[in-house]
């Protein structure tokens, strides 16, 4: 782990002014535009961004074709792909302080998240991959004796990448490493907010090996850039990871250019369900509240619907309070800091906005609900815990993407079940239990990509994450990742 030593002499680093990464090396922006990137832990700029444009979008596509047909990465040995992301992933390791650091000056994820979550887990994604691209086979089907059937894996082509501002390393990597294993070349567009980390991988990536044009970032506004990538009519693929309403603009964009494929990974209002006879109280409080506070609820699959037991509900409402008081919000890069900041002003007057709507509506606040460290510059936000939440209400139905609990509570098993699927959403969810049978009934009953029994979050690469409903239908992580960047070619032989 990280000393904060470490900690508070790369803190001080001199950024700068980055420029787009493009066909192996750092540019300008057509425009030579730039954003400047303001820290949430205080309100300050400390590095600027190129913002890029149609123009850039189309250099980068343009770099990666180049590449891809070119054939030096795209029909590259599998096992020469593995040696330079093998490569890529222990170099990553190598600036695992460094991208830490960055990361929580970009965003205001608390160090000791970012750490693990950020830069380590984006190695051990890339080796993973890296590691299983040549162990993947084609097949021969069962055909008549006169004919060989033959089905090929070969990559895509282009792939576009679009991730979000609150794991972009880590989510990026779900992405981007997969692709690349594939034998395909990608565009990433990063979050405005949180850029820094992304553009380092990609010099990492050149310096590991990777060729030319193979690995593309440009920076830049999502309704500038990231819709140009979209459009673009030579990008065969687009991943995303994201809101639910740029998702749809997506699959929009698809339409009208070249029916690209659109990977989509759009957030949910995930249920997280305490019945009467769970293991352990007081854990199940523990655990769920960092799976709504940590990172102050800018998580995916944060736990942020509360469905309790009656029978038991005030017992585990004061053992969740008590969990929650002791949650230290502040600086991201102090060690001592269980919750950073909110990723931006913006986000959180949005969070703050859905606090102002619950009590309008009724709910009844617990505890927080409100700005904090106002001194700092920085944005931070006191956990908030509203109770008497119903289904109707805004806070029941819409993801707030913030340090922001609704509870409710539940007599039977089939009404958690009516509660847990009320939503356009199905992303995670969790059940606490000691009854086998009603985990697996559970399990099978709840709409949701993942279902967590006894604990929350924590799943590592080996299973797939992903969602249904409006929760988008991309599935990121484990071998079942591949699919999405490999494309299946026939082989019909008369023999």
């Amino acid at each position: 782990m990280i000393s904060q030593i470490a900690i508070d002499t790369l803190r001080k680093a001199e950024i700068g002014a980055r420029g787009l990464f493009i066909d192996g090396a750092q540019s300008e922006a057509a425009s030579g535009a730039s954003l400047p990137v303001i820290s949430p832990i205080d309100g300050r700029a400390f590095a600027s961004i190129a913002d890029g444009n149609e123009a850039d979008i189309d250099r980068a596509v343009r770099s990666a074709r180049k590449a891809f047909e070119k054939g030096s990465w795209s029909r590259a040995a599998p096992a020469f792909r593995k040696k330079v992301l093998t490569r890529l992933a222990e170099l990553i390791e190598k600036h695992v302080d460094e991208l830490a650091v960055l990361g929580v000056r970009d965003n205001g994820t608390e160090i000791g998240m970012a750490y693990k979550a950020e830069p380590l887990s984006a190695a051990g994604t890339i080796r993973y991959y890296a590691e299983a691209i040549d162990k993947i086979y084609g097949e021969i089907a069962p055909t008549a004796e006169n004919v060989l059937g033959l089905i090929h894996n070969e990559p895509l082509g282009v792939v576009g990448v679009i991730v979000p501002w609150n794991f972009p390393l880590m989510i990026g990597a779900w992405k981007i490493a997969p692709a690349l294993a594939a034998g395909n070349c990608v565009v990433v567009k990063p979050p405005e907010i949180a850029s820094l980390t992304l553009l380092r991988l990609a010099e990492l990536a050149a310096e590991a090996g990777l060729p030319a044009g193979v690995l593309n970032v440009v920076t830049g506004r999502g309704a500038v850039a990231g819709e140009a990538l979209g459009l673009h009519m030579d990008v065969d693929a687009i991943a995303f990871t994201g809101s639910g309403p740029v998702g749809r603009r997506l699959l929009d964009y698809s339409a009208r250019s070249n029916l690209k494929r659109v990977f989509l990974e759009l957030g949910g209002k995930s249920p997280n369900i305490v019945f009467a006879d769970a293991p352990d109280l007081k854990q199940a409080a523990v655990v769920s509240a960092n799976g709504i506070f940590r990172n102050s609820g800018q998580v995916c699959v944060a736990g942020s619907r509360l469905l309790v037991q009656s029978s038991v509900y005030d017992r585990f409402m004061e053992e969740l309070l008590s969990a929650t008081a002791r949650l230290k919000v502040g600086d991201p890069l102090d060690l001592a800091s269980d919750v950073g900041a909110v990723s931006s002003a913006e986000q959180l007057g949005k969070n703050l906005g859905f606090v102002a709507r619950a009590r309008e509506e009724g709910a009844r606040l617990v505890t927080g609900g409100e700005r904090i460290l106002t001194e700092t510059g920085g944005s931070y936000m006191a956990p908030t815990i509203f109770e008497n939440v119903t289904q109707d209400m805004q806070l029941a139905r819409e993801e707030v993407f913030g340090p922001v609990l609704g509870v409710m509570r539940f007599e039977t098993e089939e009404e958690a079940v009516r509660l847990a699927n009320s939503t356009v959403y199905g992303l995670a969810s969790a059940v606490w239990t000691s009854n086998l049978s009603t985990a697996h009934r559970m399990v099978r009953a709840i709409n949701a990509g993942v279902v967590h029994v006894n604990t929350y979050g924590g799943a590592d690469i080996t299973v797939p994450l992903g969602g249904v409903k409006q929760s988008g239908f991309g599935r990121d992580k484990s071998l079942h990742a591949l699919e999405k960047y490999l494309e299946l070619k026939t082989a019909w032989i008369a023999l």
